[in-house]
């Protein structure tokens, strides 16, 4: 039942099903197709298995200001061919010019481009929250761009052992 002192909500159905909610209206948006975007906060846990139409979120926090920050964090990304859907920077309120940017990427983070991604951001960043992979509502597979897959990272790490161990490369 709604918590107390509450007579409506706007939410989405899957919600008015799970509290037992009465439906008044449907489709009361102003903007056709428009999509809400409904978070689901809980203790940290393991993210659920990969369907290949995922996202990944993060709240990275910048340790500094300084010229080209921003360039840096998208570099993380854009070097392994992970595409941006959400980018938004937030004061973190502890000091004038401090900033934390919120970012949704497309895949998940048992794959290998958004792993390296992460693993590149976290060294900029050193304070990275993590707040989930998830699948996309809408089921679209992610596209993979060539030479970002998870065989493309796992034969460059064949080649650099190699290369590490003198043996001929592949």
């Amino acid at each position: 039942s709604p918590p107390a002192g509450y007579e409506a909500a706007l939410c989405a159905e899957v919600a008015a099903e799970r509290y037992g909610l009465q439906v008044l209206a449907r489709d009361v948006g102003d903007t056709a197709g428009a999509v809400t975007r409904f978070v689901l906060v809980g203790r940290p846990t393991a993210p659920p298995p990969r369907t290949g139409a995922d996202r990944t979120s993060v709240v990275a926090f910048q340790p500094e200001d300084h010229p080209g920050m921003l360039l840096e964090i998208l570099e993380q990304f854009s070097s392994r061919g992970v595409n941006l859907t959400r980018i938004e920077s937030r004061p973190t309120g502890d000091a004038l010019g401090r900033y934390c940017f919120a970012i949704d990427a497309e895949g998940h983070v048992e794959d290998a481009r958004v792993a390296e991604a992460l693993l590149g951001l976290h060294r900029f960043c050193p304070q990275v929250r993590f707040l989930g992979s998830y699948p996309r509502a809408d089921a679209r597979p992610t596209p993979v761009r060539p030479g970002t897959g998870d065989a493309d990272f796992a034969a460059a790490q064949v080649w650099l052992d190699a290369v590490r161990t003198g043996a001929p490369p592949p």
